[in-house]
């Protein structure tokens, strides 16, 4: 169906003086004072149901929208705006005689103000709601004021955020908004739609995926994933550069994430682009762990990453375990970024407060530590969501499009050696087997080829990011220097020849783990057996690109 043609010319409209006003939201922040700042200013309001409520109780004279429609809200407030009384007031174009004359021919006003935030799908998903539930937060008619509104912004004022209420009635005292200004919410307004959207378009698609069942050892099927797939996100920030100065870069928020983006910044300066990308994979290398851990990143690689011994309180756990990860490698550590999974205790800070640090994220803050890390004044401070945690799909641009993927987690899994096979040497000891299981979850954290020495729960040397396997040994063991002696190994893919495990086995070390799968396995396994190494095959592979 073709759109209409307009043949007639248009007059020219700039400022447009807001007589009528729609009001009807969910959000009702800041909705008293606005509605109090029209009504002074003489704006007929019309709204619906508990908006207009809330709108009669400050005080302030409403209108119901039924009036206008002269047809009761019905459905349970399913219907309550989608009227032509209600559209044609939104949708003239003022410009027009033809439109300025109909609206006059069928009794119309026209509104120059429309006010409208949708309903709560988001933080109803997010809630656990049942299904049912969930579609009754799947928003008609507000989308339908919003759009039309947005397209008609030559005549009228679309507002989606509270937070800029104060813009309009500062407008409204002015005598009015200009084109610019309009122009400037509509395109607001459309984003707020275009990502109510796509949350409802992706919980609809998850749903369908949770559902369809794969068989074990079959590829999925092309409709396991959803048919289209669009980013949405709201502009957090403008950061002052990207990873280097002449890049541009921004922060964007997802809805219902609750990850880094939505943390809360307690002190220090703004964040920067590599700041948010070294906290994100801090957290992604902490919260790989249940144990009170600590990761430590540069440039996207762990300095270091290490769990706290057991029968420690959480706020000397999470001390030691910073102490732990700080000795893997201190020398990359200055200047890196931390993450902790649990609250940053006092005694977390003693440490931490000596040590150039760009950024301290974590779960919490306990207040003798915000008093202790406060007195650096560069040193960024994060608080995560208290419902914090990662996305079970990933998503990476290429050009032209996109790659997505499920997260690569350890969440869940439990105890990790029982499926393991042993392949070379004696079975490790329960200490031996500890080590081994930290150092393959750990691994998962470094950029591959990923070589991770480990003892008593703490990465000793960390190899990462070569074009082979062997240099990657040697990294980590040079890394290590005489901690390697005694130390256990993982590696996050197998190893192609013998040449990578000799340096390791040269070096002490006295057990590895890794996937296993090349075809020259016997030769690995072999060169194992005969240095007397102990060595588990875990079958899957961990590479981190």
């Amino acid at each position: 169906m073709s759109a209409p043609v307009v043949t007639e010319p248009r007059r020219e409209r700039d400022r447009v003086q807001i007589r009528r006003a729609l009001i009807s939201v969910s959000d009702k922040s800041g909705l008293t004072e606005l509605a109090q700042a029209l009504g002074e200013a003489g704006v007929e309001i019309v709204s619906t149901g508990s908006t207009g409520k809330t709108i009669r109780e400050a005080g302030v004279n409403v209108t119901d929208v039924s009036e206008i429609t002269g047809f009761p809200e019905s459905l349970g407030g399913r219907v309550k705006t989608l009227h032509p009384a209600v559209h044609a007031g939104i949708l003239a174009d003022l410009r027009l005689d033809s439109h300025e004359s109909q609206l006059d021919e069928l009794g119309i006003a026209p509104f120059e103000l429309v006010v409208v935030n949708l309903y709560p799908f988001v933080e109803t998903v997010r809630s656990g709601a049942q299904p049912e539930d969930v579609i009754e937060q799947i928003d008609i008619g507000g989308p339908a004021l919003v759009r039309a509104s947005a397209k008609n912004h030559a005549n009228v004022t679309i507002v989606v955020s509270p937070e800029r209420y104060a813009e309009v009635i500062e407008a409204v005292k002015a005598g009015g908004t200009n084109f610019e200004q309009r122009r400037d919410f509509a395109a607001q307004a459309f984003a707020h739609t275009a990502a109510y959207d796509m949350a409802v378009a992706g919980w609809f698609a998850e749903r369908s995926r949770s559902e369809q069942k794969v068989s074990e050892g079959e590829a999925e099927s092309t409709s396991s994933w959803p048919q289209a797939l669009a980013l949405e996100g709201n502009l957090e920030a403008t950061l002052r550069y990207g990873e280097n100065s002449h890049q541009r870069a921004a922060l964007y928020r997802t809805g219902n994430g609750r990850g880094i983006a939505q943390a809360t910044q307690l002190h220090g300066k703004d964040m920067s682009y590599n700041n948010y990308v070294d906290a994100d994979a801090a957290l992604r290398a902490a919260y790989d762990f249940e144990a009170p851990a600590v990761a430590i990143i540069k440039h996207a690689n762990p300095c270091g990453i290490a769990v706290a011994p057991e029968g420690l309180d959480d706020a000397a756990a999470i001390a030691e375990a910073h102490r732990r990860a700080h000795a893997c490698d201190s020398l990359s550590a200055f200047g890196g970024v931390i993450a902790a999974n649990r609250p940053v205790s006092r005694e977390m800070a003693e440490t931490v407060k000596d040590i150039f640090t760009e950024v301290i994220v974590a779960p919490g803050f306990e207040p003798e530590a915000v008093e202790i890390l406060t007195a650096k004044k560069n040193l960024r401070l994060l608080e995560l969501p208290s419902d914090y945690v990662r996305e079970d799909t990933e998503v990476r641009q290429i050009s032209g499009g996109f790659l997505t993927q499920s997260t690569d987690s350890f969440a869940g899994r439990g105890n990790l050696s029982t499926d393991w096979q042993l392949v070379a040497g004696d079975a490790a000891d329960e200490a031996t087997l500890r080590d081994l299981e930290f150092a393959w979850i750990a691994c998962r954290s470094v950029k591959s080829n990923a070589i991770l020495l480990a003892h008593d729960g703490a990465s000793v040397g960390v190899g990462m990011g070569q074009v082979n396997r062997v240099d990657s040994c040697h990294l980590a063991v040079n890394r290590a220097g005489e901690r390697a002696a005694g130390s256990v190994a993982a590696s996050d893919a197998f190893f192609p020849f013998a040449d990578g495990p000799k340096v390791l086995f040269d070096a002490g070390v006295r057990a590895i783990v890794q996937p296993g799968g090349s075809i020259r396995d016997e030769e690995v396994i072999e060169a194992a057996k005969a240095a007397g190494v102990t060595m588990y095959f875990t079958g899957e592979r961990h590479f981190f690109h």
